[in-house]
């Protein structure tokens, strides 16, 4: 059991895999724990990777940098799981789920600064209702012209 899942405390996790040369695939998980019982195996929030990850890699490694998590040592083929802190993990989530299907530059960019920005309380907000609203795609929609406006 890990910190988070004793404290009773939801417990996340960043699964990483290096899929070749320039090739990162970034996961965020949520892992059962006491605070979450419902959750019987651990279930994936959002992912990131390839081309997409590259774009957005100054962010994830900001954000990845103050939760003490290094991508450092990666070979090809390679796995590896971390525990992710909650705000953390909201806030990767958030970033994966909104950047995965976007194609212009410059609106990830905007995006990615704008959850930067976000207080947690908010990005708790937006992913609880990119993650269990009946049309997800609406919201992530809706956040994605209200940040790449900025």
């Amino acid at each position: 059991m890990t910190s988070a899942s004793a404290s009773g405390r939801p417990a996340y996790e960043l699964r990483s895999r290096q899929r070749g040369p320039s090739d990162l695939l970034l996961e965020v998980w949520q892992a059962p724990s006491a605070a979450t019982p419902e959750l019987r195996q651990p279930r994936r929030i959002a992912g990131l990777g390839g081309h997409k990850l590259l774009l957005a890699e100054g962010a994830v490694l900001r954000r990845l940098n103050t939760g003490k998590v290094s991508l450092a040592r990666l070979r090809k083929g390679e796995s590896r799981r971390d525990g992710l802190p909650e705000e953390l993990a909201l806030t990767m989530g958030l970033l994966f789920k909104l950047l995965a299907p976007m194609r212009n530059v410059t609106a990830m960019d905007n995006c990615a600064r704008g959850i930067e920005a976000m207080a947690r309380e908010e990005a708790a907000y937006w992913l609880g209702m990119a993650m269990h609203r009946k049309n997800p795609r609406r919201v992530l929609a809706a956040l994605r012209l209200l940040l790449s406006a900025g």
